[in-house]
């Protein structure tokens, strides 16, 4: 988006993104059948980002922003050690130099100081982690949602690019005059193996591998791959290894996990390491000194794109010095010392063959245009949002228009111009009622968004929002699909998010329907009931509170420990005054909840849902420290760190951050310029310490 969009259109961007998100996840996670790299899944979710930090009070209660990916379920799910996480992009050189900068400021460095950097090239591949104990191959795993990935440990002993055991340089070099085979023994003198090391990468396919394997394919009469990308994902993902082991699949390895000893004091120093353990390291990989080395580096990769072997999408940044990696830590998603730097956007040119109309979760009614297929930097695009009424009547679409597309790393694909609009043509009219359920739909004044007006009789409606509370980001109930969910609706079974609950009261009827058996439906109704206790942070986010993410739910409930305790105080006297002041909340998601619970009908909805279910009081993750569950406020100015730097700390720490002072409070650290916060801390009461004691506190405790 070149221009700031007004509210209306932001709203209804931030629900097309919502939606078109989710649908790749299914498609990864549930289907097999990724569409998109992760590069672009990521790049829709930066446009997310960017949307929400213009508009903070239009962010959704099912935001990209607040998850990555999805949660894998099932016998193998295997959790991260540490997390595997995502990383923030950049489409400008303007951008990258920002970065850099933003590095500087939160390691409080004088401009002048030089912050080294290695620059790789982004493999566009599926991220894998592979654990070595002992110098042994012990799991393979995806990254599935950062903190949970699926176990595929059979499937990444089948790559040849993978060793099964490490070596070490000194034990390849003792192996070197025995007619060039490579010792396979593990080097346990000094600069040896670490005892547990997990290398991270990307798993992928060349170009001429993946040509031949399609060619294979569609002899065989198989799936035909839409590009390498989705072919490494469908051939890693099998249930069968022996299927893997038939598909040329080949690893490069950009980093690492949970590690007993260190690799390096930098970046560039770990990585060749890994690689002299016996790791493929994708060429091209260089230290660079200044944002000129690095952009200088990024222009070399592009231009060489093209005769690469294998798919790339842009040039990987990170930090160099290890420990200024370790003080810069990690936001919600991505680590803030490492930047992906995309390539510019692809086009091509299509015809419109239809219009069809989505009706979501709020109502709003979304034209999704139908094209004729056509390749857009390497995947066939079927499909593209038209964004709203308006935008339609802005390009003068019409049914046959042959219009020129879009692809970017930072949005889906989309219409950028008609290239028929001058042509005689019958002008496609938008329907002035629900496709659902026939309901009138209605623009209000000052908007651009349709929506229908059937609410709860809108099987639309009732769907999405049942759908959303089962989904793996909150209830993350199995065998609860959308198919199932669909049924119980028609059926006249399911109303509302409580009636699941209620479903055992129909297993007989269930059991005389066409696809349930005794186990499927003793299956499903186990999986409920493993439900009546579900997560806190799930529970509050599975509600559909506008502006409540995941995320967000755990900053509240890190707060307040309890559902019953956050409903409380959001219908307190100074409840939206005590919501605003938990860390990485703020007013406006503050009003939300406070708007949320001050109405009936919700009070009375979440009253019938806690008949049925007890959610857990929350436990933090965090480290257990004489600071956790304490609250503690920084204010003034912090001379030796930034207050992004000493809020992580606290974080570390076990304890939340708060924005302002009050009787809940139990440490203040005042920096120089500290006002009216001070002087509250003071008049209550509440211990005030300088930041020299609080980096004392911090360094005792070893965080």
């Amino acid at each position: 988006m070149t221009d700031k969009p007004s509210e209306a259109q932001a709203a209804n961007r931030l629900m097309r993104l919502a939606k078109e998100i989710a649908r790749h996840d299914r498609l990864y996670h549930d289907r097999d059948s990724p569409e998109i790299s992760d590069a672009d899944y990521d790049a829709l979710v930066r446009e997310n980002r960017e949307l929400e930090a213009q508009f903070p009070h239009l962010v959704r209660a099912d935001s990209p922003s607040t998850r990555l990916g999805a949660t894998p379920a099932g016998p193998l799910a295997t959790a991260h050690a540490r997390p595997m996480l995502s990383l923030d992009n950049a489409f400008a050189e303007a951008e990258v130099e920002e970065f850099v900068a933003r590095v500087k400021r939160f390691l409080n460095l004088d401009e002048s100081v030089a912050v080294a950097m290695t620059a790789e090239p982004k493999i566009d591949g599926l991220s894998c982690s592979l654990r070595y104990e002992g110098g042994q191959l012990v799991l393979g795993s995806t990254r599935g949602d950062g903190a949970v990935g699926e176990d595929v440990t059979p499937n990444v002993r089948t790559i040849g690019d993978v060793p099964h055991t490490l070596r070490s340089s000194r034990a390849q070099s003792r192996d070197a005059g025995t007619g060039g085979r490579v010792s396979t023994s593990l080097d346990t003198n000094g600069g040896g193996i670490p005892e547990i090391l997990e290398v991270r990468g990307e798993v992928y396919m060349s170009k001429a591998d993946f040509e031949a394997l399609n060619a294979r394919q569609e002899a065989s009469g198989g799936k035909v791959f839409a590009n390498p990308r989705n072919a490494a994902a469908g051939s890693l993902r099998q249930k069968d290894p022996s299927i893997t082991e038939a598909r040329p699949l080949r690893f490069f390895a950009h980093g690492w996990g949970e590690v007993s000893g260190p690799l390096g004091d930098t970046q560039f120093e770990a990585v060749k390491r890994i690689e002299s353990f016996g790791f493929a390291v994708a060429p091209l990989f260089a230290r660079c000194e200044s944002v000129e080395e690095m952009l200088a580096h990024y222009r070399a990769i592009e231009k060489a794109r093209a005769d690469l072997p294998f798919d790339i999408d842009g040039v990987v940044y990170k930090v160099d010095r290890l420990d200024w990696q370790e003080r810069l830590g990690q936001v919600a998603r991505a680590p803030r010392w490492a930047l992906a730097h995309k390539f510019p956007a692809e086009k091509a040119e299509t015809t419109l063959e239809a219009i069809a109309i989505q009706v979501g979760r709020t109502g709003k009614l979304t034209p999704v245009g139908r094209l004729k297929p056509v390749g857009v930097g390497g995947v066939m695009v079927a499909n593209v949002t038209l964004h709203n009424r308006d935008e339609i009547e802005r390009l003068g679409l019409r049914l046959g228009d042959r219009v020129r597309i879009q692809r970017a790393g930072d949005v889906i694909p989309q219409v950028v111009e008609n290239l028929t609009r001058d042509e005689p043509r019958d002008p496609f009219a938008f329907p002035d009622h629900c496709p659902e359920c026939g309901s009138e739909a209605v623009s209000e004044e000052g908007e651009v968004d349709v929506r229908c007006t059937g609410g709860l009789v809108c099987p639309a409606q009732r769907f999405e929002r049942l759908r959303h509370f089962v989904s793996r980001g909150a209830l993350d109930i199995e065998g609860l699909g959308e198919r199932s969910i669909a049924e119980f609706i028609e059926l006249g079974w399911l109303h509302s998010p409580a009636d699941i609950f209620r479903l055992r009261d129909h297993r007989d009827d269930l059991l005389g329907r066409e696809g349930w058996k005794e186990t499927s439906v003793s299956n499903l109704l186990r999986a409920i009931e493993d439900k009546r206790e579900p997560d806190p942070a799930r529970f509050l986010f599975g509600l559909g509170i506008r502006h409540v993410g995941i995320v967000t739910a755990r900053d509240l409930l890190k707060c307040f420990g309890t559902v019953d305790a956050l409903r409380a105080a959001a219908t307190g006297d100074s409840g939206q005054a005590e919501l605003s002041a938990v860390d990485g909340v703020g007013p406006i998601v503050a009003e939300a909840l406070v708007d949320f619970f001050h109405e009936e009908h919700n009070r009375e909805a979440v009253d019938d849902l806690l008949s049925q279910v007890r959610p857990k009081p929350y436990e933090s993750k965090s480290r257990q420290t004489e600071w956790s569950g304490k609250t503690i406020v920084f204010t003034g100015s912090l001379e030796t760190m930034s207050r992004d730097e000493a809020k992580a700390q606290a974080e570390r720490l076990g304890a939340r951050t708060a924005g302002s002072v009050s009787a809940k409070s139990d440490l203040v650290v005042a920096g120089p310029g500290a006002g009216s916060k001070l002087k509250k801390a003071e008049e209550l009461g509440i211990r005030v310490i300088g930041e020299q004691e609080w980096a004392k506190i911090v360094a005792e405790t070893g965080v």
